[in-house]
């Protein structure tokens, strides 16, 4: 067997089809965030402006969590020293823990180390816990929660994206006796679009359902704490378990699910991927707490935030630009191929400065491919016209015709 001849073949695969993944080296600036600089390949430096991160607000900047990381590392130095079974948890991962129970109005909440392992580990552990579960899946749910689903043996039903009465007919199908969860999102990512929280909930409630929500891309941005979604539109209490982040609006990393004290227990008992962990270092929990507290009390930053994305949408439309608009601050342009996609992304960071990671296959369908733009309250003016003036250049001259590029 030759392994290295496998080895290139797969890697050619992705070259040919357009979808081989470059990671671009850049560094971010204390203070001075959406800008960064990029070493490129031959190791010479250049600045960029970076329209595609996750850190939605720009708090992995803010003071208030920089002066408690700091805090805690000059306390407790650097690592947490093990799991959180075995020495592994310190007063700071109590601190956050109860600041995400207290976000979300939930009894308790587990924290994991990112939440792809929380939503991996809690939905592949449930069946353990109800014997004989089954889990309605949302077709678009990312890949965290269907790599739960799919390696927790239970069994799983998948309903059509954000198709309600297609769900109620999973649910009519099977005994009504065997127990159920229903998960699902509440922005999706990669189109921007809302779940049907509360007409889910209300199926969930008819069949006698667990709920299991996803708001990674709504904590710290939606509600008037930032509980999400579910608290903006007063469903909170109505949703079983709650999955979030702390990598994107709060700036820092984490994932976390929040639920009644038995089913955090539970999970806690049970989970693999909670139980043989290393816990977050004490300084990445102490900065998350500290973001998690303030932007309970900081609206203004939230409105500043969408309303930065309703300019960027009212731009791109006046450009005549194809691209998708659900209500959420997440903004992609849809170019369909990924040879163009990786092309325009390349040109963007080439000769505007300006870094937009191209999203293909298979984090979308193929045809759907994109340029998935996350606008923030630190992208000033200046900023939005310097894309604005980039898109249109290119949208109008390069070699490709707008033609080619939504086709």
């Amino acid at each position: 067997m030759n392994y290295d001849a496998s080895i290139d073949a797969a890697i050619q695969k992705l070259h040919d089809e357009g979808r081989y993944r470059t990671f671009i080296d850049i560094e971010r600036t204390r203070g001075n965030f959406p800008h960064a600089v990029w070493t490129r390949p031959d190791g010479t430096e250049s600045p960029v402006t970076v329209w595609c991160g996750n850190d939605y607000l720009g708090m992995g900047q803010n003071p208030v969590v920089i002066a408690a990381m700091q805090e805690a590392v000059e306390r407790t130095g650097a690592g947490s020293g093990g799991t959180r079974n075995i020495s592994g948890t310190t007063v700071y991962h109590k601190r956050l823990e109860a600041e995400l129970a207290d976000l979300h109005r939930k009894e308790s909440a587990l924290l994991f180390t990112s939440a792809y392992i929380a939503n991996d580990a809690t939905l592949s552990t449930l069946p353990k816990i109800f014997p004989g579960l089954i889990i309605y899946s949302d077709s678009l749910n990312h890949a965290s929660m269907i790599e739960g689903v799919r390696r927790n043996g239970g069994a799983k039903r998948i309903f059509r994206h954000n198709d309600v009465a297609h769900l109620r007919e999973l649910l009519q199908a099977d005994d009504p006796a065997l127990p159920k969860l229903i998960a699902f999102e509440s922005v999706y990512s990669m189109d921007g679009d809302f779940g049907p929280i509360a007409e889910i909930c209300d199926l969930a409630e008819e069949f006698g359902a667990l709920t299991y929500i996803d708001e990674v891309h709504a904590v710290g941005m939606y509600g008037p704490r930032g509980g999400g979604v579910t608290e903006l539109d007063g469903l909170a209490d109505r949703i079983d378990i709650i999955n979030g982040t702390l990598a994107k609006a709060y700036g820092v990393m984490g994932g976390y699910i929040a639920a009644s004290a038995k089913m955090c227990d539970a999970v806690r008992s049970y989970a693999p991927g909670f139980i043989f962990t290393t816990s977050l270092p004490p300084s990445v929990a102490a900065g998350a707490a500290a973001s998690v507290r303030h932007l309970k009390t900081a609206q203004e930053l939230r409105d500043r935030h969408q309303t930065q994305a309703r300019i960027l949408k009212t731009r791109l439309k006046g450009m005549g630009l194809p691209f998708i608009d659900h209500g959420s601050h997440i903004v992609p342009v849809h170019v369909g191929d990924p040879v163009h996609c990786k092309m325009l992304s390349d040109m963007l960071l080439e000769d505007f400065g300006i870094y937009v990671q191209p999203i293909n296959f298979p984090t979308v369908p193929r045809g759907t491919e994109r340029l998935r733009f996350t606008p923030s309250p630190v992208h000033g003016p200046r900023e939005m016209d310097a894309l604005v003036h980039a898109l249109d250049t290119l949208w109008s001259h390069c070699a490709l015709n707008r033609a080619e590029m939504i086709a």
